[in-house]
């Protein structure tokens, strides 16, 4: 599900896509000082980090649904893949959106109440980033987004000592105890995918444009959490 952002670098041909993809990630990702999930002050984040989380998740579907009808409209070997693999995606990622409103309730927090709360404009300009890229240049880009939402999962055994530490109930975890379990999954199988891809140079230079930005968006929706 999500994480960080700053630059890239040249990577030989020879090297697969998705394995490009993942060395400019690693090179534009900030050196971590700690792991989320042990932040001191997690307790007290955690409603407004589920609340952004959300706000991220809740687009995921109308992302891939808006992907899968451009690239549906492709004449391209390529297009017709990207319709069939982001049609796929849509059946494994809906109703998250629903899972995270069922854990802020644990929390206290109303579905109404969580609804009716503008989200920041941070959020807005990281999911309208890939709206621009994939209606006028190509669908292509989401991969990139979906890279860097699914690259970096949480481990099991650090969000059961989260719960410990923060005396939170289990319940609020759920959605991510969940993409604790999924997402290593749906890592390689996008690594797989992405390299199974006639891909041009282009393509592979907006995949890293899209996941470099998704960095530097994350970042920035989440810096709200430390003001």
């Amino acid at each position: 599900m999500i994480m960080s952002g700053r630059a890239s670098s040249t990577v030989e041909p020879s090297v697969a896509a998705s394995a490009a993809l993942r060395q400019k990630l690693a090179l534009a990702r900030d050196v971590p000082t700690e792991r989320f999930w042990t932040r001191p002050d997690l307790r007290d984040i955690f409603p407004e980090f589920l609340f952004l989380t959300h706000c991220i998740i809740r687009a995921s579907v109308p992302l891939m649904q808006a992907a899968a009808e451009v690239s549906r409209a492709g004449n391209s070997e390529t297009s017709r893949r990207l319709a069939d693999y982001f049609g796929h995606h849509v059946t494994e990622e809906a109703s998250h959106d629903d899972w995270l409103l069922d854990d802020m309730l644990v929390l206290g927090l109303e579905r109404s109440q969580v609804l009716s709360r503008v989200p920041p404009a941070s959020v807005a300009e990281l999911v309208g980033a890939q709206y621009y890229w994939l209606h006028h240049v190509h669908p292509v880009a989401l991969l990139g987004y979906i890279a860097v939402l699914e690259g970096d999962p949480p481990r099991e055994d650090e969000l059961e000592a989260a719960v410990r530490r923060t005396g939170l109930p289990h319940d609020a975890f759920r959605t991510f105890i969940s993409h604790a379990k999924l997402d290593p999954h749906h890592k390689q199988e996008l690594d797989d995918f992405i390299d199974s891809l006639s891909l041009s140079g282009q393509h592979q230079s907006l995949l890293a444009v899209s996941a470099i930005t998704t960095l530097d968006g994350l970042n920035k929706v989440f810096s709200r959490l430390s003001e």
